[in-house]
């Protein structure tokens, strides 16, 4: 899936969606308990949370528009993710020792409408304080697409697309451990 010319990464909606308190409120209770997952290290119950061919892309450029032809600090699939989340969590990596703990701040969502294939595209700012041995704030444009998959339990969003633009992208980072 890393290199599929078939993923959509456009971010700008096609057509719009009427956007109810309802509708508003159950999205912005998803991103917060993203958030809350997160920030609590529940990784396996975060990984839940996608489809099973969604990407999580932190562009290296501003405004970037493809994650294939440039470099970008994140670009993961479900692998690339479960591998993360298995270093992230193992007892043995020196480097989370001690381990990384985080507070995230999400806010100003805004529901923008829908994609081609009908995924909902959803806008927000992002701030996460990390600290491990010392503390660092990283803030960024957030823009997810979000589908909504029937299961057994209801329906559920799941995340095709988080797309995390810092706005310090093209710095130099110490080591980024953590899902932003």
């Amino acid at each position: 899936m890393l290199f599929s010319p078939t993923f959509d990464l456009s971010v700008a909606a096609v057509s719009q969606v009427e956007v109810t308190d309802a509708l508003q409120q159950e999205v912005q209770r998803f991103l917060f308990r993203e958030a809350r997952t997160l920030d609590t290290r529940h990784f396996e119950d975060w990984l839940a949370l996608w489809t099973p061919d969604g990407m999580y892309w932190v562009p290296h450029e501003p405004d970037q528009e493809n994650a294939r032809d440039h470099i970008s600090l994140f670009w993961e699939d479900a692998t690339l993710r479960d591998v993360r989340v298995r270093r992230i969590t193992n007892a043995r990596n020196w480097s989370q020792q001690p381990f990384t703990r985080t507070a995230r701040t999400v806010s100003n969502v805004l529901i923008e409408g829908l994609d081609e294939s009908g995924r909902l595209i959803v806008h927000s700012t992002l701030g996460v304080t990390e600290w491990r041995l010392d503390q660092r704030h990283l803030a960024g444009l957030t823009t997810h697409k979000l589908e909504l998959q029937s299961g057994a339990d209801g329906a559920r969003w799941k995340i095709y697309l988080k797309r995390i633009d810092l706005v310090n992208s093209r710095d130099t980072f110490a080591n980024l451990e953590i899902f932003l």
